[in-house]
């Protein structure tokens, strides 16, 4: 007896699924900066990850001074 509907089962990639779709950016700091981060974190009451976005877009939409452009 034939189905009446046919069932198409998605092929499931291995591994685990993605989180975001923006990419992973890490790097390694020392424990002063990730307190100080931490503390900016808290003292907005976001996460640390929110927080290292917002303080890098400050760093980068910041005008690089003379002594910078020199280098």
């Amino acid at each position: 007896m034939a189905r009446s509907i046919a069932v198409y089962q998605k092929k499931r990639r291995r591994g685990r699924p993605a989180t975001g779709r923006d990419p992973l950016l890490s790097a390694r700091v020392p424990d002063a900066v990730r307190e100080r981060v931490d503390r900016y974190a808290a003292e907005r009451e976001i996460t640390r990850s929110e927080a290292v976005r917002e303080l890098l877009e400050t760093a980068l939409d910041q005008r690089p001074s003379g002594a910078a452009l020199a280098r």
